[in-house]
Formats: structure tokens, C-alpha cells, sequence
């Protein structure tokens, strides 16, 4: 005789088994909570955002919203601290801060190049997929054979002095002092970011009524014999310990006394000083 087993569970009670379903005591229809997308195609005027971007981990909400703004912008458009900050309320620090996040991952690439008029500006380049440089996914990039090391953290150079009218001959003379003193020592050989941040204090020297001759003077004399590992902060320590004073204040000089041509008087025929011909005064008199 068999015996039954009573741990099997029968065919009726399992479909009776409501109670731990985990759709109990929700109604058909009814949702607790989340978004509901209510979505149009676009057919002008839109931007493809990645989720990568949109639902980044890292990233501040406000770094995903100004890359998605920047993404949108045509090729061309400003994307400097000081146009973002006149076009959205968060201010320039915050959004300085914005930009280092997405340079720090990939998003932004800010490099400095010098125009044809030997200005130094900054170029920044918009990536909406971080690491592809243009490749496409038939054509993925190659690995490298070994990963490359991290370049040295490099250390901000001491603050210079600041002119008190920037004004662009001044700093373009400025520069002009910066490239020669390669010329007076061949250890002054600087890089375009460097001259960058020398450039104020060249200018500040410069304003003080001294001549660009006399600034590189003061800049190479007296370097030390050894060689010069970072001679950016040398020149930077130098325009800010050295600075010379404002030249004294010199009231303007009055302008000479203008005078005129001789003249001939038309009465007494005697030469006179006058703008004009005429008469003289002794003859004026007498009329």
C-alpha cells in the first residue's frame, strides 16, 4: 500500500496560494511611485545626449547640465568662464568647477594656442563620448602596448604682479621681453603657458616707466650658475620680490607761449608780432 506524502504541496493549493504573490493588495492600474515618460520625436532642433553623460555616477548635476549645453552649442560658440557665468545665475567659481569635472573625465579638452598675432588663448574641444576621438565602431582605437605613466602634477607657479591698465600693446611688448630673454640666457627658455602667467608681471614693470631693455636686464642679472629646473618660478619670484616703485607724480608741464610771425605794420611800416597783418599796436592805439 502506498504511502502518501503529505510535504508535497497539491496542484489547488498552489494556485490558491495568493496570499505571498507580490502583487497582492495592489490594484490593476495603480502605481506607487516613479517617472512616467511622456515623450514626442523630434524631428529639428535636438541634441543626442548618451546615458553615460545623462545618468553619469560622478559627475555633478550641474557639470551633466553644462555639458549638455555646451554639447548643444553650434562649433564656434563661446564657452569661456566669463560668457557661461553672464548666461546662467551659478557664478563663476561654480562654474569653473564645472568645467574641471568634465575635463577631468573626459568631456572637455582645454589646450593653449597662440594666434598669428602672438596672443595666447585657449581652445576647447566638446566630447560627447569621452575616449573616442573621432573613431568610429568599426574602427575601434588600438590599445596601447603598455599603459602610459601619469604625468607629473605640475606646481602653480608664484602669483606676479598685476599691471593697473592691461592694455594690449603693454602686454604685447610684455611678451616681446618674455621671448628675448632666451636670447641673454639660453636656461630662459620658456613654454607658451608660462609666458602666459609672466606676462602681468612684465607688464606691471613696464608701466612703471621703465624700458623693456632695462626688464630683462633686472630679470638675467645675477642668475644662479646651476641649472635652472623650473626657471618660470625664478622669473615669476623675481617680477614679484624686485617690483620698483610707482615713478613720482610730475605735474604736467604748461605748454610753450605760441609766436606768432613778424609782420609789417600797414600805417608805420614797423615789424610786429601778430597772427595776422594789420596794424601794430603803437599805431592801433592812436586810432
Amino acid at each position: 500500500m502506498d504511502i502518501p506524502n503529505t510535504s508535497v504541496r497539491s496542484r489547488a493549493q498552489s494556485r490558491g496560494d495568493w496570499k505571498n504573490h507580490p502583487s497582492r493588495g495592489i490594484r490593476k492600474g495603480v502605481q506607487r511611485g516613479g517617472v512616467i515618460h511622456d515623450n514626442s520625436r523630434h524631428t529639428s532642433r535636438f541634441t543626442v545626449i548618451g546615458n553615460h553623460l545623462a545618468q553619469h555616477t560622478e559627475l555633478s548635476l550641474l557639470a551633466i547640465g553644462l555639458a549638455v549645453h555646451i554639447q548643444s552649442l553650434p562649433s564656434g560658440a563661446l564657452v569661456d568662464i566669463e560668457t557661461l557665468a553672464g548666461r546662467f545665475p551659478e557664478g563663476r567659481s561654480r562654474i569653473a568647477g564645472a568645467l574641471r569635472e568634465l575635463e577631468l573625465h573626459g568631456y572637455l579638452r582645454r589646450t593653449r594656442v597662440r594666434t598669428d598675432g602672438g596672443l595666447i588663448v585657449t581652445r576647447t574641444v566638446s566630447c560627447n563620448r569621452p575616449g573616442r576621438s573621432g573613431a568610429t565602431e568599426e574602427q575601434p582605437r588600438p590599445r596601447p602596448r603598455r599603459a602610459p605613466d601619469k604625468p607629473a602634477r605640475r606646481r602653480a607657479l608664484p602669483a606676479v604682479p598685476q599691471p593697473a591698465y592691461p592694455a594690449p600693446d603693454l602686454l604685447r611688448t610684455a611678451l616681446e621681453v618674455l621671448a628675448g630673454l632666451r636670447g641673454k640666457d639660453s636656461r630662459l627658455l620658456l613654454s607658451a603657458t608660462d609666458a602666459e602667467h609672466l606676462v602681468p608681471g612684465v607688464a606691471a614693470w613696464l608701466e612703471r616707466d621703465l624700458p623693456p631693455e632695462a626688464v630683462q636686464r633686472a630679470l638675467t642679472t645675477g642668475l644662479p650658475p646651476e641649472p635652472l629646473t623650473r626657471p618660470a618660478a625664478l622669473l615669476a619670484h623675481r617680477l614679484a620680490a624686485q617690483l620698483p616703485p610707482l615713478p613720482p607724480f610730475r605735474t604736467p608741464e604748461a605748454p610753450p607761449a605760441v609766436r606768432h610771425p613778424l609782420q609789417n605794420c600797414d600805417v608805420c611800416d614797423r615789424a610786429f608780432r601778430g597772427p595776422e597783418p594789420g596794424t601794430c599796436a603803437v599805431c592801433a592805439s592812436e586810432r
